[in-house]
């Protein structure tokens, strides 16, 4: 029993997807039908899938009906974490999701999700993307104030979440964490942020997230080994639609 993490599958079955710069790319030619056959490759139904946001592009639980069935034919056991792009969850919601998919899909927030000693703890998270100045050169010379006031108001939030997360396996007795975001934790103006003292703080042996596309984004946080914490990135277009197994 292993398990495996892959992000920003961004379906579309049950909706008309509107054009998004960085799905032109050919990584993204039929990526549906390569996240399938290399999950039923990978995977055991016995393995645990977690799938780090941005699931649907459908707007409310009808339009996102055929990608959700999708998910669930996927083999192992599935665990989601809330995307920027999934308007179909409802954070307030998430019991009554995890009520109407039992068995089948679990979403993680404000819950953890028990693997072995281990609990998978996580939110959506959240960063500053600008907008940035930059010259000439390409160095940041400057940002939007107003906005970067609005997205600490959002990390607040998010981190108030994810120590609901902590919280909940803690009380239960789990000492062992692994984290799972949508949003990479820092930005590109970070060393570090609340997500990775948070991390520090509870013991985390890893950080899980998505959300960078592209070659130029892939390297926009943490990567690797960081004050003792493995920062893994698993967008899909990264991967190449391969799930990543971060524990065996």
């Amino acid at each position: 029993m292993s398990i495996y993490a892959l992000g920003d599958l961004h379906l579309h079955f049950g909706c008309e997807l509107k054009a998004k710069a960085q799905m032109h790319d050919p990584v993204w030619r039929e990526h549906e039908q390569r996240v399938m056959s290399n999950c039923v490759r990978t995977l055991s139904d016995r393995d645990v899938l977690v799938l780090a946001g941005d699931h649907s592009f459908g707007r409310n639980m009808e339009a996102c009906g055929p990608d959700l069935q999708f998910i669930m034919a996927l083999p192992g056991r599935k665990v989601l974490i809330r995307g920027n792009h999934d308007m179909f969850w409802d954070a307030k919601k998430t019991a009554e999701l995890n009520r109407r998919f039992q068995g089948r899909l679990f979403f993680l927030q404000n819950n953890y999700y028990a693997y072995e000693d281990t609990a998978l703890v996580g939110t959506k998270g959240y960063t500053f993307e600008g907008p940035f100045y930059v010259s000439r050169s390409g160095r940041i010379t400057g940002w939007d104030r107003e906005e970067a006031g609005h997205a600490e108001k959002l990390v607040e939030r998010e981190l108030e979440r994810l120590r609901i997360s902590f919280e909940a396996a803690r009380a239960d007795g789990f000492r062992k964490f692994i984290v799972f975001l949508h949003y990479p934790p820092t930005s590109i103006l970070e060393k570090e942020s609340g997500f990775t003292r948070m991390a520090e703080e509870y013991g985390a042996e890893q950080v899980v997230y998505a959300h960078c596309h592209g070659e130029t984004r892939f390297h926009d946080s943490l990567m690797g080994k960081y004050r003792g914490i493995e920062y893994r990135l698993v967008s899909g277009d990264y991967l190449r639609w391969q799930p990543l197994c971060i524990r065996k």
